[in-house]
């Protein structure tokens, strides 16, 4: 009887802590998006377009800013509390880090929000050049498996 008590406790603690895990991992799909053109703002003469893109409406959007650069063109993401670069180039479409000029964000929060492998692995998403559409596509599509799973609330 004590024998069988230990093996329900247990598997009642191993039910409970599977639960609880799953419930602070926040990891959720990221399949719904709205993305929005902010038009008549004065932009200054580096910045071409400039979006809002939200995964829920009960966070704060990300921005996203679109820059004509030497290389080619680059969509830089801005958070309140991270940052990453999106560019398009002779080499294709991915991800690098935003350049400290066009950043807002410390570099130590953002690199605590975003995951570096994560990073390394979106280098290049596709090695073929995108219209704004599709860069807006990519990065809606790909910028959650950024995030590393404790910080993923600050998109949904």
């Amino acid at each position: 009887m004590k024998r069988i008590n230990y093996f329900t406790v247990i598997l009642v603690t191993i039910f409970l802590m599977s639960v609880s895990a799953s419930a602070t991992g926040t990891r959720t799909e990221f399949k719904a998006y709205e993305i929005e053109e902010l038009d008549n703002l004065y932009m200054g003469k580096e910045v071409r377009a400039l979006w809002t893109l939200r995964y829920s409406l009960n966070e704060e959007p990300v921005t996203v800013v679109k820059r004509k650069t030497l290389e080619g063109t680059e969509y830089v993401v801005h958070s309140k509390f991270f940052e990453v670069s999106y560019a398009s180039t002779a080499d294709g479409f991915g991800t690098k880090e935003v350049r400290r000029a066009w950043s807002d964000v410390p570099k130590k929060i953002t690199r605590a929000v975003i995951n570096d492998e994560e990073l390394a692995r979106q280098r290049i998403i596709t090695p073929n050049k995108v219209t704004d559409e599709k860069a807006l596509g990519l990065i809606a599509s790909y910028l959650p498996d950024l995030i590393n799973d404790g910080y993923t609330h600050l998109l949904n």
